[in-house]
């Protein structure tokens, strides 16, 4: 920052000299001189309110009074193939043409054409491969490709990694773990012997980087497409063998993931596995809170089924900008008529969808019985927590701590490095969509903008999002984790 001031100082004095010394000095080098200041000036304004949120975040960012320290987390889990997207499929002799979105991919040419449907709007999917021979040989492909690199993966993995970098938690992580995966794990987390497999579950990542190019498709924004042919994760087959050791491991906290990976199943599977799955999270003791960690999803009857059947029997959820929109098209909840969002989400309409989604599914009335309290939202400018008033505590700390995370995890650094991010959050924001409806400003000093609305808190942080993003698969679950980290569940 002091360079930048530095040379401020330079051209205003130089400036100075030129114009007295030379009454002559040309128009244009006058000119060319005031724009150089006017831009060193304004990236030094805004590396100073990265800064100035920053430092405010690690004021304001403590642990809570009762700390978790026994977390269990199921049950999808597999090992993450990233490649460059655009590479892989250029190396798979397929041509850039026109997206399109598919919920089940069949083909080359359907991987072809999801991949720059999302790749234009720079937004994450994940979707089934159907075929298994052909998703072998693109899967090989992959493995070979040039740069190519293997990770932990699947969201219940991802969180039991993040939650493992914490020495105070035991984690245990239930799902299908084969011996790749199993070699790859923190050495802190348990994984009980009846998840191991012979075998490794393989999803492949094609990742792209904000402005990358593909024929006319460009990406606005950093982001991945995900796709597996993976029918143990598929069916959650791990789901009744993770409850089942719950008893023994006595966890303070569950976290729970994998549902969107039975959609790629089929109906008659995925209607009849998810009346098994409620009757196995009902199991789970009431005094113990369950979190549920949402993925990308496209048959609105699954997502409807989903809502009415999961969301009032845990007690917190996680999702992004793409599924919120979607459970409130499933639901016929407000904006339900957008098909997508128009550049960053509106504060406004993703409040309104919130407060709906606890209205309509959460413990809003006292007399419900629904046990959902609490959604972390997150979109890449800005994240809000939503809590029921009287159930949760530290709000704050989470949510900065969930936006710093990613920030700093995109960027490859150990914290936040302000001269490698940049706000993008609205300064200025409505509360609702409609009445009624608040003007709020951000103010850096203050990170955390707090509104109520009824027996509902909302609070909202900025990201300071990563230019040039390094990697961007399991942000969501990193951000999830860091949140839950932060939040304390009040005793009923």
């Amino acid at each position: 920052m002091w360079r930048k001031a530095l040379g401020v100082a330079v051209l205003a004095l130089s400036m100075g000299y030129f114009y007295h010394s030379d009454s002559e000095l040309p128009e244009r080098a006058l000119h060319y001189l005031t724009v150089t200041l006017r831009n060193l000036q304004g990236a030094s304004n805004t590396a100073a309110v990265e800064q100035t949120i920053s430092a405010a975040w690690e004021a304001l960012i403590t642990a809570p009074s009762r700390q978790w320290s026994r977390v269990a987390v199921g049950v999808n889990a597999c090992v993450d193939v990233v490649v460059s997207g655009v590479g892989l499929l250029q190396a798979l002799a397929v041509d850039p043409g026109v997206g399109r979105d598919h919920e089940v991919l069949h083909s080359k040419e359907d991987l072809k054409e999801a991949f720059i449907h999302y790749m234009a709007k720079g937004a994450a999917a994940e979707r089934f491969f159907s075929d298994k021979e052909i998703f072998q040989w693109i899967a090989r492909a992959a493995a070979e490709y040039p740069g190519a690199q293997l990770y932990v993966g699947g969201n219940a993995a991802l969180i039991g990694q993040k939650l493992a970098t914490y020495p105070q938690l035991t984690v245990l992580l239930c799902g299908p773990v084969g011996p790749k995966l199993h070699e790859m794990l923190d050495e802190q987390i348990v994984v009980p012997p009846e998840s191991l497999q012979e075998t490794d579950e393989f999803h492949l990542i094609l990742e792209y980087k904000a402005g990358e190019c593909w024929g006319a498709t460009q990406a606005p924004h950093a982001s991945r497409f995900i796709f597996s042919h993976d029918l143990t994760n598929g069916e959650m087959s791990m789901l009744e063998t993770f409850v089942a050791s719950l008893e023994e491991f006595q966890p303070d906290l569950v976290v729970l993931s994998g549902l969107h990976m039975m959609e790629g199943q089929g109906r008659a599977l995925w209607e009849e596995r998810l009346k098994e799955a409620v009757i196995s999270i009902s199991d789970i003791p009431n005094e113990v809170p369950i979190h549920l960690e949402l993925a990308s999803m496209t048959d609105e009857d699954y997502m409807d089924l989903i809502m009415r059947e999961v969301l009032p029997i845990v007690n917190s959820i996680g999702l992004n900008e793409q599924e919120l929109l979607f459970l409130s098209q499933a639901g016929g909840g407000p904006h339900s008529h957008m098909t997508s969002w128009d550049g960053v989400p509106d504060v406004g309409q993703v409040s309104d969808i919130l407060f709906w989604i606890l209205q309509q599914h959460g413990r809003t009335d006292p007399e419900s019985e629904a046990d959902l309290t609490r959604i972390h939202f997150h979109t890449l400018a800005y994240h809000i927590l939503v809590t029921v008033d009287g159930f949760w505590a530290n709000q704050v700390s989470a949510v900065a701590a969930g936006a710093r995370v990613a920030g700093s995890q995109a960027c490859g650094t150990p914290s936040i490095d302000v001269g490698m991010v940049a706000l993008k959050a609205p300064l200025k924001f409505h509360t609702s969509h409609s009445e009624p409806r608040e003007t709020l400003t951000l103010d850096p000093s203050e990170p955390v903008t707090v509104w109520h609305r009824e027996n509902v808190s909302f609070h909202l942080t900025p990201v300071l999002v990563c230019k040039h993003a390094l990697r961007t698969v399991g942000l969501g679950d990193a951000i999830s984790a860091e949140g839950l980290l932060y939040s304390e569940i009040l005793e009923q």
